[in-house]
């Protein structure tokens, strides 16, 4: 349809129309189709088309004012008609000669009653004698061109417009697929070129409608370049009328122009969709799977349209092995019909791109994603060959992650292993994860291909585990399984071992194989927890968990699969400090593994005695350092060097009560703080108060008391806020106030008491709170780990409580997530175990305090 028959096809507005009128209506009509989740292409289509009649209407009434031929067009998501309740209103005023006064006072009455409705308008005023070159300093300028519609006024001008950037002839295209490639680029850049974010842009972000855009594009700029690709054009429509369905959700809710399907938004948009569950939680996740699956199926499509503007191949292909060439570095198969006919060949695809360090073809691509769906998981894996291939893939080496990812959106993966098919774009709800549980997975095994090259000192020391290992292709595949059993809510590591030990017997997997990768994903969260949330200085935690792993082999599989892991739920997951606490249990367990570490506690106490005292400074005599440590337990001297020991020993002279003696400093982004005083009651409460005061993120406290009654406490921090950084009297008022809380001379709690009171007005709770105890675990301690929401102050206020029960906090382990804390209290009462009764009591007045 040309320009002209274009607006005559349009019924003119009545000019007795109020534009307010109009304009009300539209959106009544958007806002109820979006409340039944039906704001989507067809809905905002029929919104756009209102918002012509707005447009058309004030033309018709501006238009007399004009000295020059104009014509009036719409560009962008308002050219697509994908107007949202507050998208901006991209329009262009393209003029037939110079622009003179008479335009200007056109351009005005155009414009006046657009931003007097309260719209957002992106306008562009040019001459037709601009079209002689592309604007390439102005990229989003040249795309929003792309979606040219023509609205009203001079039809000519339109159809000239048309001749530079619309069709597959435009005289612009070269200059506007440049400008759509580095844009796209870009934004993929802010993103971290992923689509698994927790809380995606359902406009910007990987997978999202600014995706589909650059599709659609690439398509009309160059129609016969991508012609020979399958790209199933239906699908992504159907993905971007989800989109926008989900967008028009956004905008409603949030009022405005935001694009961010946040977890209140995921809630609001999953009732109104209908879920069939009546759990909010499981209506989003349900949601978020769906969101995935599209974004997946557009970012897809876009990568296939990207790689398909560099033209045909020149390049001669090179035999690599039977039925594979390299050509342009990629492999392909030599014989893409007969490839098709072979499911059992297609592994040695990406086993050839590992081999050569190069992609795997979108011809192989295309042909796994068409054919794949007509054979059965046994056809992959017809002889022992297969599983030769199947473990040369999985062993890490540079490119692992890429071509396992190509396995995988190809939907390679979940054929031969519908095990793995059933967490496909599956969303597991929580605080602290940041992607999908196939990603996730896939991102443990970028991880373990990091190890290749460290590019740290700390992940150096892995890397050598890594390179000791023989089997680290079981590694790889252990991880590939590990997280299956999430597609239920039952034990998933069980639940994981079930699926893998049926996907592994099917390959004919040796058994003593299976057997390790059973192990490692029975026991995949083991180390984690006894890493971060155990005594580990403890010699019993030590000794329990090397009877666990046996073997120095299987530690070392663990502590790997542990690490990258924990690496893989988020960025900033893994923290330096868990990774030292993670390389120490290890160091440790396999001293117990490798020497009986740890038996004789007496032994090692005398070796670590004579060494203290061979190294003892002249200031440090040998009978007060000896009365120091008396009745310190063993855990402080494996815990605290030689010269911290020296330094606490001289912190505990000349101490009477209530005086408290510190030492503060700075080790990496952390700060320890280390305390003797006089031992009294609730004085590690005190002393987290005093921190929480500062603002002070607590990573891990140490409490101990010596036979003289001295309290040694040790807390490692951080100080987010930079509080000691940027005030010259910081430690002064930190000491001051410390030495009066544990003084008693001022209670902390009232100190607190303000900022506590802002507590009340926070939202929700995200996590459920828990209280559990465990009397089993360790010979000398009750275990109380409590987990909940994180929160200013959380540490003081649970320590206080067990303060209260007349509870010992003999060490503690603090583990803070995105917004989760895990901390757990080694306790003791009268120097034993908690009695059944008193660790009920404690529980539930904790339990009463986390609700609250």
């Amino acid at each position: 349809m040309t320009a002209s028959e274009q607006l005559a096809a349009s019924p003119p507005a009545p000019a007795t129309d109020s534009l307010s009128d109009i304009l009300r209506a539209a959106r009544d009509e958007l806002q109820a189709d979006t409340l039944a989740a039906r704001g989507g292409s067809e809905s905002l289509a029929r919104y756009s088309g209102q918002i012509d009649r707005i447009v058309r209407q004030i033309y018709r009434t501006a238009r007399g004012r004009r000295a020059a031929p104009v014509a009036g067009v719409a560009g962008g998501g308002y050219g697509r008609r994908q107007l949202c309740l507050h998208s901006d209103v991209d329009l262009l005023f393209l003029f037939g000669r110079p622009i003179r006064a008479a335009d200007e006072r056109f351009l005005k009455a155009m414009l006046h009653p657009l931003w007097d409705l309260r719209f957002d308008v992106g306008h562009h005023v040019r001459e037709v004698a601009d079209l002689r070159e592309a604007d390439t300093d102005n990229p989003e300028y040249l795309i929003a061109l792309t979606d040219a519609r023509h609205l009203d006024g001079d039809a000519g001008l339109f159809e000239k417009l048309g001749e530079v950037c619309l069709g597959a002839k435009a005289a612009w295209g070269d200059a506007m697929l440049a400008a759509l490639r580095d844009l796209t680029e870009q934004r993929h850049a802010q993103f971290n070129r992923t689509l698994y974010h927790l809380e995606p842009d359902v406009k910007s972000a990987p997978g999202g409608l600014r995706d589909v855009s650059a599709v659609r594009m690439i398509r009309r700029l160059r129609r016969p370049a991508v012609r020979r690709l399958y790209i199933p054009i239906g699908r992504v429509d159907e993905a971007e009328d989800f989109l926008l369905r989900i967008r028009s959700i956004v905008h409603l809710k949030r009022n405005r122009n935001l694009n961010v399907l946040t977890h209140d938004l995921q809630d609001a948009a999953a009732g109104l969709f209908g879920s069939p569950t009546d759990k909010l939680e499981r209506q989003a996740e349900a949601l978020m799977s769906t969101y995935f699956h599209h974004a997946r199926i557009v970012n897809r499509a876009l990568g296939r349209s990207l790689r398909a503007l560099d033209g045909a191949s020149r390049e001669a292909a090179v035999a690599v092995t039977e039925g594979l060439v390299r050509r342009d570095n990629e492999i392909s198969f030599a014989d893409a019909t007969r490839a098709s006919l072979q499911p059992h060949a297609w592994l040695r695809a990406f086993d050839a791109a590992l081999d050569e360090d190069c992609a795997v073809s979108e011809q192989v691509l295309t042909c796994i994603y068409r054919h794949g769906d007509r054979y059965a998981p046994e056809r992959f894996f017809p002889s022992t060959d297969q599983l030769d291939v199947l473990r040369r893939v999985m062993r890490p080496r540079p490119g692992l992650y890429a071509r396992l990812s190509q396995m995988h959106d190809c939907g390679l993966i979940g054929r031969m292993f519908p095990e793995f098919h059933k967490v496909y774009c599956r969303v597991i709800r929580d605080s602290y994860h940041k992607y999908t549980v196939d990603e996730h997975t896939l991102q443990t095994l970028r991880n373990l291909e990091g190890l290749c090259s460290p590019t740290t000192r700390s992940r150096r020391r892995f890397a050598n585990l890594l390179a000791e290992t023989p089997d680290t292709d079981l590694l790889a595949l252990a991880l590939l399984f590990h997280d299956v059993g999430k597609w239920t809510n039952r034990n998933h590591a069980e639940e994981g071992v079930r699926m893998a030990l049926g996907a592994l017997r099917r390959i004919r997997m040796p058994e003593e194989d299976i057997a390790t990768i059973e192990f490692l994903i029975r026991h995949h969260l083991r180390m984690s927890t006894a890493a971060f949330r155990r005594d580990t200085a403890d010699p019993n935690v030590v000794k329990q968990f090397a009877r666990l792993v046996g073997t120095e082999q299987r530690l070392k599989l663990l502590c790997l699969l542990t690490l990258v892991d924990v690496s893989a739920v988020g960025p900033d997951v893994m923290t330096p400090w868990k990774e030292e606490l993670l390389w120490r249990f290890y160091v440790d367990a396999y001293n117990r593994l490798t020497l009986g570490y740890g038996d004789d506690v007496i032994d090692t106490a005398a070796a670590s005695l004579a060494e203290l005292h061979s190294s003892r400074p002249a200031d440090v005599p040998q009978g007060e350092l000896e009365a120091f440590l008396d009745g310190l337990p063993e855990r402080y001297l494996r815990l605290v060097d030689a010269p911290q020991v020296y330094e606490h020993v001289r912190l505990s002279r000349d101490l009477q009560a209530p005086d408290v003696h510190y030492t503060l400093e700075q080790k990496h982004s952390a700060w320890e703080l280390a305390i003797v005083s006089g031992n009294q009651p609730g004085l590690f409460s005190k002393v987290c108060g005093v921190l929480s005061y500062f603002g002070m993120d607590i990573l891990r406290g140490q409490a101990m008391t010596n036979r003289q009654g001295l309290a040694v406490d040790v807390f490692e921090f951080t100080d987010g806020e930079r509080f000691f950084e940027l005030n010259p009297e910081a430690r002064a008022m930190f000491t001051e106030l410390l030495a009066d809380i544990v003084a008693g001379r001022k209670d902390i709690d009232k100190i607190l008491l303000p900022k506590q009171r802002g507590l009340k007005r926070r939202a929700p709770a995200r996590v459920r709170p828990v209280v559990h105890f465990d009397n089993a675990y360790s010979e000398r301690f009750s275990i109380l780990e409590v987990v909940a929401q994180d929160a200013w102050g959380l540490l003081y206020r649970i320590s206080r409580v067990i303060s209260q029960h007349a509870c010992d906090i003999e060490f503690v382990l603090i583990s803070t997530g995105t917004d989760r804390a895990i901390d757990v209290f080694h306790l003791t009462r009268g120097g034993a175990k908690l009695a059944a009764g008193e660790a009920a009591a404690l529980q539930e007045s904790l339990e009463s305090l986390l609700k609250s």
